[in-house]
C-alpha cells in the first residue's frame, strides 16, 4: 500500500520569485515530512487591478523555470480558473475534489499566522489541514488559541528579509538585484523588460 503524499502548499503572487521563497520552500520540503511543495501562484483580483502586478502567465512562467532544478517543489495555477475573489479554503476545497489521493498542508510566514483568525473558515481550515509556519521579523503578536495547537507547526527556517517590492524598486532605480533572483528568472525579467 502506497502511503498518501504529503503536498505543502506556498501560496503567494511570486511578483516575481526570488531567492528567499526557494529558501524557504526547499528547507522546508528537506527539513520536514512534506514529500513536495506547490508554489501557488495567485491571480490577481479583476476588481483590483494593480499596476505593479504582472500578468499571471508570466509569474507562472518565472515560478517554473525557478523550479526547474528542484524536482521537489512544483509550480501551481490550480486558482487561475477559480472564481474570483478567492480564499484559501475554496483552493483547498477545490484540491481536495481533484488530488483525493494526497494530503494537504499550508505553508505560511508568522506575519500571516498573526491575521489567521480573520480568514473566511479559519476554524474549519485548522480542523482539516496542518499549518507550517516559518519565521519572520513582524509587527504583532500571535492569537492565543494558535500558540500551542496541534495542527500548527513552526519550523525552523532562515529568516528572509527579501521582498518581491525591494526587488521591483531596485529594477525601477538601475540597481543590479541579480544576486536576489535565480539566474533564469533574471534573464526571463531582463529580456522581457518588465518592472523597469
Amino acid at each position: 500500500m502506497i502511503s498518501a503524499k504529503k503536498i505543502g502548499l506556498y501560496f503567494g503572487t511570486f511578483n516575481p520569485i526570488h531567492v528567499g521563497h526557494l529558501i524557504i520552500a526547499n528547507h522546508l520540503v528537506e527539513n520536514s515530512d512534506l514529500d513536495e511543495i506547490w508554489l501557488v501562484v495567485t491571480p490577481h483580483n479583476p476588481h483590483k487591478k494593480k499596476k505593479t502586478l504582472l500578468e499571471d502567465h508570466h509569474r507562472l512562467a518565472m515560478v517554473r523555470i525557478a523550479l526547474e532544478e528542484y524536482p521537489k517543489l512544483k509550480a501551481s495555477n490550480i486558482e487561475f480558473d477559480l472564481p474570483q475573489p478567492n480564499y484559501t479554503t475554496n483552493t483547498l476545497a477545490h484540491l481536495e475534489e481533484k488530488y483525493p489521493e494526497k494530503i494537504f498542508s499550508l505553508i505560511m510566514g508568522e506575519d500571516n499566522l498573526k491575521s489567521l483568525h480573520k480568514w473566511k473558515n479559519y476554524e474549519v481550515i485548522l480542523d482539516r489541514y496542518s499549518i507550517y509556519v516559518y519565521p519572520r521579523i513582524s509587527e504583532g503578536t500571535i492569537e492565543t488559541q494558535f500558540t500551542d495547537h496541534p495542527k500548527i507547526t513552526k519550523v525552523d527556517a532562515p529568516i528572509m528579509e527579501l521582498s518581491s517590492t525591494f526587488i521591483r524598486k531596485g529594477i525601477q532605480s538601475g540597481i543590479n538585484i541579480r544576486p536576489m533572483l535565480p539566474h533564469t528568472v533574471w534573464k526571463y525579467l531582463d529580456e522581457m523588460n518588465f518592472y523597469k
